[in-house]
């Protein structure tokens, strides 16, 4: 492979929302990486309620729970606001990017045997291959990991491109 390919991109927004944000990934409380965290807190939350109402049921020995079970109820808490502010940037991120693509007349990846280009109305990243640490494809898109992260939906490109694609990253970079 020493010439260079050229696949065009489709920037259909709606594409790529499809894919970013499938299975609950835009939700801030129960996305993959919230949802754990979001059950823990509420489930901290109602034991401590209970614990709260029976209070007067404790011993004065044994009211130092409470103080116990709302440390864990705010730690928690905080762990579940850090995700969610995680979800919140990347959310963001994305929507920003979504907002270029809405916008691009040209998205075009570019690769040889060194080198691999993604040029956003000429704005482009270059890097060699072995800047990438990994790679994972399925039946919607191919995502591509390293120095610059990125993910190309099936739908954005023809078969035989996506094959081709597939192919390259596959001869080139490890696969997940």
């Amino acid at each position: 492979m020493s010439e260079e390919k050229v696949i065009t991109l489709k920037p259909d927004r709606k594409i790529f929302e499809d894919i970013y944000f499938s299975g609950n990934q835009g939700s801030l409380l129960f996305s993959p990486t919230t949802k754990s965290k979001t059950v823990t807190t509420i489930a901290a939350a109602i034991i401590l309620v209970i614990v709260f109402l029976f209070k007067d049921s404790l011993s004065k020995d044994s009211q130092g729970i409470l103080y116990f079970l709302s440390f864990i109820f705010l730690l928690c808490a905080v762990f579940l606001s850090v995700s969610v502010n995680k979800v919140s940037r990347w959310k963001k991120q994305v929507s920003h990017y979504l907002n270029v693509l809405e916008k691009c007349k040209v998205y075009e990846i570019r690769f040889d045997q060194n080198f691999f280009t993604v040029n956003i109305d000429g704005e482009k990243e270059t890097s060699e291959w072995k800047d990438f640490d990994l790679f994972d494809s399925n039946q919607d898109f191919i995502s591509l990991e390293g120095k610059y992260s990125y993910m190309f939906p099936k739908k954005s490109m023809s078969e035989k491109e996506y094959s081709l694609l597939k192919k390259t990253l596959k001869d080139n970079i490890k696969q997940q």
